[in-house]
């Protein structure tokens, strides 16, 4: 099911698949704009028979659970002040019907802007006033602590600032969890590090499973036909490689549907083996 509406000229989409009582959907935060140059170089280019424009401008996809007494956002946008394309969160969830107030819990994959600066308005006030904030703990740590300016190059500390104003403000309502816990009832964390320190993947349990996956498998085609190359926004590209190639090759095998905060039409679909690689099939 496609619901499409339009605001100021921009299509604000929500794509939804239902799992037993649950209801699995994304809803558009806009997109960014990035040089394929940083996240990919030349050569691989080349290699692959890949053909990139010079700005790649993949969505931000948040995924929404509803349940019969939770409504649940995977990551929360990032807000009006990271880039001009994006932070359309607040004008999607207006076009579904969905009042911030009534959000429940939102849980993070990882801190970074496009994924954590929406979480409060144009006050600085949290904008989900009633939800549980979920985060990982190695998450957490890492972006308050010390290290995190001293592993990121200066370009990037605007980050580092970023995180720890967005973790304040929301600091009385945090829950934080570990690998293999629960953060709400039926969706089940799972480590999937390289992008960032703490960066996480979640199953969400139900008579037809999802993977969310945020940005450990952010590009179509290169995550799937390569995901053993190191990806320029990985901070760990060596450990970033892994993970995609463990959460492909479990997609993959398990045949449970996955959800890319990057991935085109909405994020959702499916991962197929082909031949030595794999691809994404939306659905």
């Amino acid at each position: 099911m496609t619901l499409a509406a339009f605001a100021g000229g921009t299509a604000f989409s929500c794509r939804s698949r239902a799992a037993n009582a649950n209801a699995l959907a994304t809803l558009s935060d806009g997109h960014l704009e990035l040089p394929s140059a940083f996240l990919v170089p030349e050569p691989t280019r080349l290699e692959l028979g890949v053909k990139l424009d010079e700005t790649l401008t993949p969505a931000c996809n948040v995924a929404v659970l509803r349940s019969e007494n939770r409504l649940v956002l995977f990551d929360a946008g990032s807000g009006p002040n990271f880039m001009p394309t994006a932070g359309r969160l607040p004008a999607s969830l207006d076009v579904a019907g969905i009042d911030p107030g009534d959000v429940t819990d939102v849980i993070f994959t990882h801190a970074h802007p496009d994924h954590i600066w929406g979480v409060v308005d144009d006050f600085d006030d949290p904008l989900f006033a009633n939800a549980t904030h979920h985060v990982a703990s190695d998450e957490w740590n890492f972006w308050r602590s010390e290290r995190a300016l001293s592993d990121l190059p200066e370009e990037r500390h605007s980050f580092v600032a970023g995180a720890r104003n967005r973790f304040d403000a929301i600091e009385e309502t945090v829950s934080l969890f570990e690998p293999g816990d629960e953060p709400v009832p039926g969706v089940e964390a799972m480590a999937a590090f390289g992008h960032t320190p703490g960066h996480m993947a979640f199953i969400v349990h139900g008579g037809e499973p999802a993977m969310i996956v945020g940005d450990a498998i952010s590009n179509d085609p290169i995550s799937f036909l390569r995901p053993d190359l190191p990806w320029g926004a990985d901070q760990d590209g060596d450990k970033g490689a892994a993970t995609r190639m463990r959460l492909l090759d479990r997609a993959a095998g398990e045949g449970i549907k996955i959800i890319g905060f990057h991935l085109p039409n909405g994020g959702i679909g499916h991962v197929e083996r082909q031949d030595a690689a794999y691809r994404f099939v939306g659905i």
